[in-house]
C-alpha cells in the first residue's frame, strides 16, 4: 500500500488551488488596506499633537516654547497613544491572521468529506483509548483536531502531548499524532502494540496493572521492538502473528523514526504516530502561500496518515 493512492486527484487539487487563490486575494486586500490605515491613523495623531503644541506655545514662556511642562506631558501621552493607534490601524489584519488557520485548513483538506477542524478541544474518541497504550500521564495537551470521512471511513486525527508531571519533573508519555477510527471487524476485547520497555517493569505491570496478557508475534525483530498485550489471547494471537505483524513491518517504512503504536478495542481502533513536528503549521500571514512549498507537503502528510490508518483498520478481516 502506498500513500500516493490517498492523495487527492487532479480535479480536487485544481479546486484546492482555486480556493487558495481566492483566499490569497482576500488576504492581500486586507494587507493593502492596512498600508493606508497605519500612516493615516498615525498621521492624524501627529497633526493633533502639533496643533495642541501650538496652542500650548501661545501661553508658554518664550524660553520654554515646545518644551514647557504641558508640552512634555503631551509628548509622553502621544508616545503612549501611538501604540494604541497603531494596533487599532492593524486590527483588521490581526483579526484575519487569527482566523488564518481556521479558514485555510478546510481549504487544504477539502477532499475530506464532512471535514471539521478545532484547536485545543479533547476529541470524543480519546476517552476510549486503552490507557496501557500510552502509560501514565496527568497532563493532556491537544493542538489541531481534525475529523471527517475519507474513502468510506470516519476518523478523528489530533496532535497530542501527554505528560506525566511529578515533583516538578516532566516526562513525556507520548507526543505525536493519534488517529481514531472504526474497525472493519470489531475485536472482542483489547489488543495493543506498544514500544517495548524494561522487562521487569513489564512483568510487574502485568501482575498489578492493566490485567492484559503479553503475547509474541514470533518475528524476532518485532518482538524485540514491541510489547504485545491483550485481554483475549485466543483471538489476538493469530492477528499478532499475521496481519498486525505485517502492518507493523510496513509501518517501519511508511513512518520512520520512533515505532508507531496500535490499539484495538471492540469497535474502535487507534493509531499513534510519534513525532515532534507540527504537521499543520502554517506560514506567517504576511508570507505569500505557495502550493508546492506550504500546501503539498501538508496534504502528503495527511495522505500518509490516512493510508496507514486504512491498512490498520483492516486488521482482523
Amino acid at each position: 500500500m502506498s500513500a500516493t493512492g490517498f492523495m487527492p486527484d487532479d480535479a480536487a487539487i485544481a479546486g484546492i488551488r482555486k480556493n487558495l487563490e481566492t483566499y490569497e486575494a482576500e488576504r492581500n486586500s486586507i494587507r493593502r488596506s492596512t498600508f493606508w490605515r497605519v500612516p493615516l491613523y498615525l498621521g492624524g495623531l501627529v497633526v493633533t499633537v502639533v496643533a495642541l503644541a501650538l496652542v500650548f506655545n501661545l501661553v508658554a514662556d518664550p524660553a520654554e516654547v515646545w518644551l514647557s511642562t504641558p508640552h512634555v506631558y503631551l509628548y509622553v501621552v502621544a508616545f503612549i497613544a501611538a501604540f494604541f493607534v497603531y494596533f487599532r490601524a492593524t486590527k483588521p489584519l490581526d483579526a484575519a491572521n487569527a482566523s488564518f488557520r481556521n479558514k485555510l485548513l478546510p481549504i487544504v483538506f477539502g477532499f475530506i468529506k464532512n471535514m471539521k477542524h478545532e484547536r485545543g478541544a479533547t476529541p470524543p474518541s480519546f476517552g476510549k483509548l486503552p490507557g496501557a497504550t500510552v502509560g501514565k500521564f496527568n497532563i493532556l495537551e491537544i493542538d489541531d483536531f481534525i475529523s471527517g470521512n475519507y474513502e468510506g471511513f470516519n476518523f478523528e486525527l489530533y496532535e497530542a502531548l501527554l505528560t506525566q508531571r511529578a515533583d516538578k519533573h516532566d516526562s513525556t508519555a507520548f507526543q505525536g499524532v493519534i488517529v481514531a477510527f472504526g474497525l472493519e471487524k470489531p475485536f472482542p476485547g483489547i489488543l495493543i502494540a506498544t514500544v517495548r520497555t524494561n522487562a521487569v517493569l513489564s512483568f510487574f505491570g502485568e501482575l498489578f496493572g492493566s490485567g492484559l496478557k503479553e503475547i509474541r508475534s514470533g518475528v524476532s525483530e518485532l518482538d524485540m521492538a514491541y510489547d504485545f498485550r491483550t485481554s483475549n489471547v485466543e483471538l489476538a494471537q493469530p492477528l499478532v502473528s499475521g496481519q498486525m505483524a505485517q502492518a507493523l513491518t510496513w509501518l517501519k517504512e511508511a513512518w520512520p523514526g520512533e515505532p508507531a503504536r496500535i490499539a484495538l478495542s471492540d469497535k474502535d481502533g487507534f493509531l499513534l504516530l510519534p513525532d515532534k513536528r507540527n504537521f499543520f503549521e502554517l506560514p506567517a500571514a504576511n508570507v505569500p502561500l505557495d502550493y508546492k512549498t506550504h500546501i503539498e507537503p501538508m496534504i502528503a502528510d495527511m495522505a500518509t496518515m490516512l493510508a496507514i490508518t486504512s491498512l490498520v483498520r483492516k486488521i482482523g478481516t
